[in-house]
């Protein structure tokens, strides 16, 4: 059967956002929205991009599942005197009408719909002539991809390959190009890293036991980039499409 769906909401998922603020600023940049355009953020969490896009001057909307996380995106945008809406909603279910968003942004958010051609949709949906996905997504491959296989242990058929190019361009039915990047983990040591992820990772605390820990301790400990503490990277790619 495959893996149950995760509740973003639970855990500490701020700790995560945390760590994929690099990927958020990269997929903002390739987007490159204009003051006054209108940016709708897909499974925003926390609002990483959506807030970056609102300090370019972007009006934005974010949309998640998880209620949680979209009152801690508005206490950061009170915080940084950003403007920024922010909605509950599904992927493959946007709260907007026809044609309202200038950019559709999704930092390893739409990824993670059960519904991968409604979500895709919708993207499309949502999205002006004229202008542009773009998304983040993980290459199936390296340390990290390897302890996610260890914590979920799924079955069933493959997830959809968001990180290819073609499958992409047929997913959403027009030509995608793709820029590769890698996103550096870091903590002080294998074990901390581990034991943090456990902690606060909505993913990997549902799917927590002993015998986990300690596979996915080899699995990092193996690929660890740095003897005195703890790094590995993964490989993403960010992908832009034209509507």
């Amino acid at each position: 059967m495959p893996a149950p769906r995760p509740d973003w909401g639970a855990g500490h998922y701020e700790h995560t956002a945390a760590q994929l603020q690099g990927a958020a600023v990269a997929v903002v940049d390739a987007a490159a929205p204009a003051a006054g355009e209108h940016v709708v953020d897909v499974g925003c969490g926390t609002g990483n991009a959506a807030l970056l896009a609102a300090a370019r001057g972007a009006r934005v909307t974010g949309v998640d599942p998880a209620r949680r996380l979209l009152g801690v995106a508005r206490e950061l945008a009170e915080a940084g005197g950003l403007e920024a809406e922010f909605a509950e909603g599904e992927a493959a279910a946007l709260p907007l009408g026809d044609g309202e968003a200038d950019v559709v942004l999704s930092v390893f958010g739409v990824i993670f719909a059960p519904d991968v051609a409604a979500a895709a949709t919708e993207m499309r949906r949502v999205c002006a002539p004229g202008g542009r996905i773009v998304l983040s997504a993980w290459i199936p491959e390296g340390p990290i991809f390897d302890a996610v296989r260890v914590v979920r242990r799924a079955s069933g058929p493959p997830p959809f390959a968001w990180h290819d190019g073609d499958a992409l361009a047929e997913l959403l039915g027009r030509p995608v190009e793709l820029a590769e990047h890698g996103l550096a983990f870091t903590a002080a040591s294998p074990r901390a890293f581990v034991d943090a992820e456990f902690t606060n990772h909505p993913l990997w605390s549902a799917n927590d036991a002993p015998d986990k820990r300690e596979q996915v301790l080899a699995v990092l400990e193996r690929a660890n980039e740095d003897a005195a503490a703890f790094r590995v990277t993964s490989p993403y790619v960010v992908a832009t499409a034209r509507c």
